[in-house]
C-alpha cells in the first residue's frame, strides 16, 4: 500500500507523547486499528459499478496518458492521501483534517472544499463562520471542482443579502442554502463552470457534458450552530456524547419519498444494479445532470442545529465511506483519535495532527474494506476547547 503523506508538520502519523494510561491506551488502539486498515487489499479485475452507467457501453474517452493512471494496476491508494490541518491557535476556528483517495477507480471525481472564516460583516471582522464541503462528481470531475470553487462564494453572497436579524433564524439559513444550490446548479447547467483540464475526460461537449453531475454536503458551522445541507448520497454525521447523529439523509431513487417524487413528474426507477434514475443514476439529487431533470432535482435538504457541550466532531464524507463503514464505527475511531491527540503541548503548539489521523485512518479502513468509489473524508474538531476564542493574554511562566 502507498505511503500515506499528510500536510501537516508531520510527514507521518506521529504519536503524541506520553501522557496519562489512559492517552498511551488510547494510542495503542490507534496504532493497531491503523494496522488492520493498512492491510494491501486484493486487486480486481474490472472497476467496480458505476454511479452512473454507461451510456454508449464503450471505454472512456479519455487515455491512460490524460487521466494520470495506468492500465492494469493493482487498486492502491495510489495517488497518496492528502490530508490537512487547521494550525491556528487563536481559538477562533475549529480544527480541522481532511484525506482523499482515488481509491479503486480509474479517476479522482470527488473534490472537497474547506474555507475558516468565509463569512465578512460590513466592517470587514469575520463573522466565525467556516464552511466544509465534500463533492462527490460521476462522468467527470468538473461540476464537483465547480462546486468546490463557487459554493461558499455562493453561500457567502446569499447569507450576506440576509439582515442581520433574520441571519440567524434557521429558516432563514434554509432559504440562504436553497438558494445557493439552485445558482450553482444553473452554472454547471449553463456551463459556465467549464474548465478545460487534462483530467476532463468529457471534453466539454454536449452530450457528454450534459451527463456530468456531482453530490454536495455542506457544513457551516459557527460557534453556536452548525448547519448542513445535503443533495446526494454523500452524508454529515455529528458525534455527540459519544453517539453518532446523521445531520443529512441519502438521497436515493428507492427512498420512498424520492421515488414517489421521481414517479410524479414522470420518470421511472429502474432496478440496474441497485436502483437508478432511469436506469442510470444510482442518486436521486444531484448538481447538474441536466439530462435528467426534472427527475433529478438540485434542491437540497437543510438541518440546522444548536451547537451543545457534548459536541465532539463532525464528519462529512462521500459514499466511498459510508458504504462500507458504518455511522457509529466512524465516530468511534474519530473520537479516539481525537481523545489520543488532546495533550496540552500539541494544542498549543497548533500542529493537531489528530483530525488528520483521523480522516487518513477512516479512509484506509474504507479501502480496505473494498470500497470500489473514491473515498473523500473531512474531520472537524468541535470540542468545547477550540469554541471561543480567548479573552485574556496567556501568562508566560517567569
Amino acid at each position: 500500500m502507498a505511503e500515506i503523506c499528510c500536510g501537516v508538520e508531520t510527514a507521518a502519523l506521529k504519536s503524541c507523547e506520553p501522557g496519562s494510561r489512559a492517552a498511551r491506551r488510547r494510542r495503542m488502539e490507534i496504532r493497531r486499528l491503523s494496522f488492520v486498515a493498512g492491510a494491501e487489499a486484493p486487486a480486481v479485475e474490472d472497476e467496480p459499478s458505476e454511479k452512473r452507467q454507461r451510456m454508449d457501453g464503450g471505454s472512456s474517452s479519455g487515455s491512460a496518458e490524460e487521466s494520470g493512471t495506468t492500465p492494469g494496476v493493482s487498486p492502491s491508494l495510489d495517488p497518496p492521501i492528502m490530508a490537512s490541518a487547521e494550525l491556528g491557535t487563536s481559538g477562533r476556528r475549529p480544527r480541522f483534517g481532511m484525506a482523499a483517495v482515488r481509491g479503486r477507480r480509474r479517476d479522482m471525481e470527488d473534490a472537497v472544499s474547506i474555507r475558516p472564516d468565509f463569512v465578512r460583516r460590513d466592517d470587514g471582522v469575520s463573522a466565525r463562520h467556516h464552511f466544509f464541503g465534500v463533492f462527490d462528481g460521476h462522468g467527470c470531475s468538473h461540476v464537483a471542482s465547480l462546486c468546490s470553487d463557487r459554493m461558499h462564494e455562493v453561500v457567502a453572497e446569499e447569507v450576506e443579502t440576509l439582515a442581520s436579524g433574520a441571519a440567524t433564524s434557521p429558516q432563514a439559513w434554509r432559504v440562504a442554502m436553497e438558494r445557493s444550490f439552485a445558482r450553482v446548479d444553473a452554472e454547471a447547467v449553463n456551463g459556465s463552470g467549464e474548465r478545460p483540464s487534462q483530467d476532463c475526460r468529457c471534453e466539454l461537449q454536449p452530450p457528454r457534458c450534459d451527463h456530468v453531475g456531482s453530490t454536495a454536503v455542506v457544513a457551516v458551522v459557527s460557534p453556536t450552530r452548525i448547519v448542513v445541507a445535503n443533495c446526494g448520497d454523500s452524508r454529515a454525521v455529528l458525534c455527540r456524547n459519544g453517539a453518532p447523529i446523521p445531520l443529512s439523509s441519502d438521497h436515493k431513487p428507492d427512498r420512498e419519498d424520492e421515488l414517489q417524487r421521481i414517479e410524479a413528474a414522470g420518470g421511472r426507477v429502474i432496478y440496474w444494479d441497485g436502483a437508478r434514475v432511469l436506469g442510470v443514476l444510482a442518486m436521486s439529487r444531484a448538481i447538474g445532470d441536466s439530462y435528467l431533470k426534472p427527475y433529478v432535482i438540485s434542491e437540497p435538504e437543510v438541518t440546522v442545529l444548536d451547537r451543545e457541550e457534548g459536541d465532539e466532531c463532525l464528519i462529512l464524507a462521500s459514499d466511498g465511506l459510508w458504504d462500507v463503514v458504518s455511522n457509529e464505527t466512524a465516530c468511534d475511531i474519530a473520537r479516539m483519535c481525537l481523545q489520543g491527540g488532546g495533550d496540552e503541548e500539541e494544542e498549543v503548539a497548533g500542529g493537531d495532527a489528530s483530525c488528520s489521523d483521523a480522516a487518513v485512518l477512516l479512509t484506509k479502513l474504507a479501502f480496505a474494506r473494498h470500497s470500489a468509489d473514491n473515498i473523500s473524508v473531512v474531520v472537524v474538531d468541535l470540542r468545547e476547547k477550540w469554541k471561543r476564542a480567548p479573552t485574556t493574554p496567556t501568562r508566560k511562566n517567569s
